[in-house]
């Protein structure tokens, strides 16, 4: 009777354990195939160029992401505009859709890619898992595992580059950033410390708007372009925009301080590794502490404007696997 009892209760113990092992691996499945939807902005005859560059190495180097759906948004102003560029994106499996901004606000930069992010989470929402809203000066070079979140993170970020306009996290917040404090709530408590990968400056935190990896549900994108607005609309913001050709131009990033804060709690976000959002010759485009000339390891890259008059021998300065050198130099370098 009593080795009845044992192998029973064996018996349930292997009952469970199994049941364990197959809800860890359905979990771990789960993780592994969550859908995931890329999205750019283009405006210009140079930025679809770019947006078929970043298209071609999606196919090329993502791995299991290489067939991902990649949308491209557009103002309906140029559609059709640059028919043969078009055709060749689409011929890549992207799909090219128009986004407007408003009027008031395209007198500072980067309006237009703030609008058609938020509509790009609108879209993808019900029909993806995560966006990955990049800038489109950027080339995936390797499988991007990191853009898949793990359960209770909605949220991946780099660092801004470099400090021009952040707020130094030893300091007081300065009068420009005290004023987008106060016009988004945003609670003191929330400004976390992060280090800028060029020049290792610890400032509040402060979201690099060229690499945003969320969950649609959680609305950050479309706060981005609510929050971008109240803090152009505020005279004395604008103000400071127009005296100040620094906050004009990054005024438009300030506000995804307010749209992650306050949306999301620390421990729901993730800073990816550097090997993301790498600036590729930064240092001699703007001042910076290290170099970054090398591509080993490196997962997506960006290269800014710097390829519109490159050093002659960039190619033999740069670090890495031949044939992914080889293949920037096809198309980057000509």
């Amino acid at each position: 009777m009593r080795l009845i009892k044992i192998l029973f209760s064996f018996l349930i113990l292997a009952s469970y354990s199994a049941a364990a092992t197959a809800q860890s691996e359905r979990t771990q499945a789960m993780n592994q195939d969550q859908s995931i939807i890329f999205g750019v902005f283009a405006e210009t005859e140079e930025q679809l160029q770019y947006v078929l560059f970043l298209a071609e190495s999606m196919r090329v180097f993502a791995g299991r992401y290489k067939d991902a759906p990649l949308w491209v948004y557009i103002p309906p102003g140029i559609l059709n505009k640059y028919a043969q560029l078009e055709n060749k994106i689409t011929a890549l499996g992207a799909e090219i859709k128009t986004s407007r901004a408003p009027e008031k606000s395209l007198r500072f930069y980067f309006a237009r890619k703030v609008f058609a992010a938020g509509k790009a989470e609108s879209e993808a929402e019900g029909n993806a898992d995560i966006l990955v809203w990049m800038d489109n000066d950027t080339v995936i070079l390797s499988e991007p595992t990191d853009f898949e979140l793990k359960g209770g993170i909605s949220f991946a970020y780099r660092p801004v580059m470099h400090n021009r306009s952040g707020s130094l996290y030893s300091e007081p917040p300065g009068a420009f950033w005290s004023r987008i404090y106060e016009k988004l709530n945003i609670d003191e408590t929330a400004l976390f410390p992060m280090v800028t990968p060029a020049d290792r400056q610890t400032i509040r935190a402060y979201f690099n708007a060229g690499l945003l990896v969320v969950r649609p549900e959680q609305r950050i994108l479309r706060r981005w372009g609510e929050d971008f607005t109240t803090l152009y609309s505020d005279s004395i913001l604008a103000n400071m925009c127009e005296n100040d050709i620094e906050k004009k131009i990054f005024i438009h990033q300030t506000a995804l301080v307010g749209a992650v804060l306050n949306n999301l709690k620390k421990e729901q976000m993730t800073e990816l590794s550097d090997r993301y959002n790498y600036p590729i010759f930064f240092h001699q485009q703007y001042e910076a502490e290290k170099e970054f000339s090398s591509i080993e390891d490196i997962i997506t890259l960006r290269y800014d404007v710097y390829f519109r008059n490159p050093d002659p021998e960039w190619s033999k300065k740069l670090q890495g696997p031949s044939d992914i050198v080889e293949w920037l130099k096809e198309r980057l370098g000509k």
